[in-house]
């Protein structure tokens, strides 16, 4: 969330802090008026440094992906928070917590977001929390769930969890809140409990959700599956793995909606209903790869890397990379030439046979070459890809146009480095339901053979091209 909160903070033309274990993991992602700083929540003297001078301080930590109690991790970083502004003159803090009713025995994780906000409430910064279900929006973490659900399993047997009520909110609904909670006046501390128009279940979100995507999906109620069981189940066909997934599904059990609407008097937000918020989400996945996801978060990362490449949200990624001590512009001349008449570099005739395949089953093949053997546009064709993005030495992104049960992207990226150049190769499926999963991790050794050969004939080409470079001017 704070990544997809910072460029509209920039935008807004704030001056920005940032507070981070890893500092280097945000110096891309932030802009050069951006503030990063080192520190921990759970090091109260990096706290002190960090809030000196901050009016507005955005407080969105958890523990879940902890091996440790997160309660008793939560419950002190809140701690060391709290007492850090209210010493170093913080004016607000706004909360993103969760919504559940306080008046129930709610799941540790749930119990642990109130009581966070009421530890942060103890100390002399205002405190503005908003409490939120379900966040519907690529890299949200319930999202990722329900998603990675909908696309891998053509039959479910159902916990009782999935009939539990939510009222779930689009990210971009999200984002305006809490911007929002930076100007508003208000005269004391304030919980507002915000959601989208809908109150549905879980399975009604994997319902719509598939419904969006074209498949066909059948729910098999069952009384009985504990959480534990549902996390290791979780684990196996999701990108949650069990620890975090155990934590969630205790609380996925109690319903989660609004109780009280002064939110929608107080702000002139009016959210979306979930059959939008899920349109939205797919519609920007269409224009461009998701900004950040919940595994980027250090605290809960559980990116996996085995034999068949990165999990990653519902996507699978093999990313190859190389070092070439030469500059950008040699680095990226063998990419601007690929495929037609140069070929891919590494296993041609494996690639032919994939192309006969495509055109046996109605697909373009390799037949359609490309239009010059270097120049290169937006919307060209390069065999059975389509130039999707092209930055002149700098990026390449094809998407496929062959036929596939799910969608694809090959993407080439150069980098200047202290040596010269970083050339990274990112191949990206998508795949649609277990027919996708399947075609990948199938053909994935192969895949795995011509993606490392490739980017290693790539990077000899440009180291080559070094050494012609050099003769020349001999």
């Amino acid at each position: 969330m704070g990544g997809r909160l910072l460029p509209l903070l920039e935008k807004k033309s704030y001056r920005v802090r940032c507070l981070a274990r890893n500092p280097e993991y945000l110096r891309s992602k932030a802009s050069s008026q951006t503030e990063i700083v080192a520190g921990d929540v759970l090091n109260p003297e990096s706290l002190n440094t960090a809030l000196q001078g901050i009016h507005t301080a955005f407080y969105m930590i958890h523990s879940m992906g902890s091996e440790q109690g997160f309660e008793d991790l939560d419950r002190q970083a809140a701690q060391n928070f709290g007492q850090a502004a209210q010493t170093c003159g913080v004016q607000r803090i706004i909360y993103l917590g969760g919504l559940g009713d306080s008046e129930e025995e709610l799941s540790p994780h749930l119990s642990s977001r109130h009581e966070v906000g009421n530890i942060l409430r103890q100390f002399k910064p205002q405190v503005v929390e908003f409490r939120a279900s379900v966040v519907i929006g690529s890299g949200s973490l319930s999202f990722e769930l329900i998603r990675a659900l909908s696309e891998r399993l053509p039959i479910m047997i159902t916990p009782r969890w999935v009939f539990s009520k939510a009222q779930p909110i689009a990210i971009s609904d999200l984002l305006d809140y809490l911007l929002a909670g930076i100007e508003i006046d208000l005269p004391e501390n304030k919980i507002f409990e915000i959601g989208g128009s809908d109150q549905v279940s879980y399975g009604d979100l994997m319902a719509e959700y598939s419904k969006q995507r074209g498949l066909k999906r059948v729910m098999i109620p069952v009384p009985v599956l504990t959480p534990r069981l549902s996390s290791l189940w979780l684990g196996l066909v999701t990108p949650l793995y069990a620890r975090i997934g155990r934590k969630l599904i205790d609380s996925l059990r109690h319903d989660t909606i609004i109780n009280d609407h002064s939110a929608l008097e107080m702000f002139t937000i009016k959210p979306k209903g979930a059959k939008e918020a899920i349109a939205d989400a797919l519609r920007k996945e269409e224009k461009e790869f998701v900004e950040t996801r919940w595994s980027d978060a250090i605290s809960s990362s559980g990116v996996e890397k085995n034999w068949g490449g990165i999990r990653f949200g519902n996507r699978l990624i093999d990313l190859q990379s190389r070092r070439v001590a030469v500059p950008p512009e040699k680095a990226f001349k063998p990419i601007q030439r690929i495929g037609g008449e140069t070929g891919w570099y590494y296993a041609n005739w494996l690639w032919k046979i994939r192309g006969f395949i495509d055109l046996l089953v109605g697909g373009v093949g390799l037949r359609r070459g490309r239009r010059h053997p270097e120049k290169i546009g937006i919307g060209d064709a390069i065999d059975w890809w389509r130039v999707d993005v092209y930055q002149p030495n700098k990026r390449l992104r094809l998407l496929a146009e062959m036929k596939l049960p799910g969608r694809a992207w090959l993407d080439f990226e150069v980098e200047r480095n202290e040596n010269g150049s970083t050339i990274k190769q990112i191949a990206i499926f998508d795949p649609i339901g277990l027919p996708g999963v399947l075609y990948w991790y199938l053909i994935y050794p192969v895949h795995d053979l011509i993606f490392k050969g490739m980017i290693r004939k790539i990077a000899k080409i440009a180291e080559d091209s070094r050494s012609d470079h050099q003769s020349d001017k001999n």
